[in-house]
């Protein structure tokens, strides 16, 4: 690595909850030189970086994306080469979904110093906030998660719905409002019951998180009459009947 370069610290901010902010990521967002953030970290986060760190505005949603992935793997690395130190601030955890692992990769190519701090994940958080408890003895040994947003670019899913159809734990769908509809079909044409519960999370961990629940067969229609929107988290399975017991956040 070169040594007059700086550092890019690949940052996981959690779920949005300011108080899930580890203790490290909190002190690297108050000595950052130079702030690549998405939209997920929350307002609260964002408010919290001090008006001396130069902002740069990486923000994703479906359809609007502020800069290219490459645009992004171009500012860490031309930021790196400045001698800054540049904070790549995402939501949750930076190895989930979350594009980091492509992000490292281009920087070990251009040989800048880059160093990875986790956060907790949304796909965990988010579930328990709602009084979902991912495993219970009960009720599930397993938990997967998979993306509802895969990469546009290509041919096929990856997504083996057969396998997840007979999958007899938790699954966790992350970033899989817009494709809600196509999913549950998915699920119900490959064999899942289509009576198994079903929980979407709308702003997880936030003041304003609003939960919505109904089974494989019902959540399409019923997240389309509440106007259920992203950020969320879908949670399937027998798990989220113990909603009703565990939730504490309502």
């Amino acid at each position: 690595m070169n040594q007059k370069n700086g550092k890019v610290f690949l940052v996981g901010s959690g779920p949005g909850d300011p108080e899930l902010l580890t203790l490290k990521a909190d002190r690297l967002i108050k000595s950052a030189d130079v702030m690549v953030c998405d939209q997920l970290p929350g307002k609260k986060i964002l408010e919290s970086i001090p008006e001396s760190v130069e902002k740069i505005d990486a923000g994703k949603s479906a359809g609007d994306h502020k800069l290219s992935q490459n645009e992004i793997n171009q500012v860490l690395v031309n930021k790196a080469r400045e001698g800054k130190t540049v904070v790549r601030l995402k939501g949750g955890d930076p190895y989930i979904f979350g594009r980091g692992g492509e992000e490292a990769e281009e920087l070990i190519k251009e040989g800048i110093n880059f160093e990875v701090v986790p956060g907790i994940t949304s796909a965990i958080a988010v579930p328990a906030y709602a009084g979902i408890p991912l495993t219970h003895r009960d009720h599930a040994s397993m938990v997967t998660f998979i993306t509802g947003h895969e990469d546009p670019t290509k041919d096929e899913s990856s997504l083996d719905w057969e396998s997840l159809a007979n999958f007899e734990g938790t699954i966790v769908i992350l970033m899989g409002v817009k494709r809600l509809k196509q999913n549950a079909q998915q699920l119900i044409k490959h064999g899942k019951n289509p009576k198994t519960p079903v929980a979407i999370i709308e702003n997880g961990t936030h003041s304003d998180q609003r939960v919505t629940v109904g089974s494989i067969e019902s959540i399409a229609d019923i997240a389309e009459d509440r106007g259920v929107k992203p950020p969320a988290i879908t949670v399937i399975g027998d798990v989220v009947k113990l909603r009703n017991k565990l939730g504490f956040n309502d």
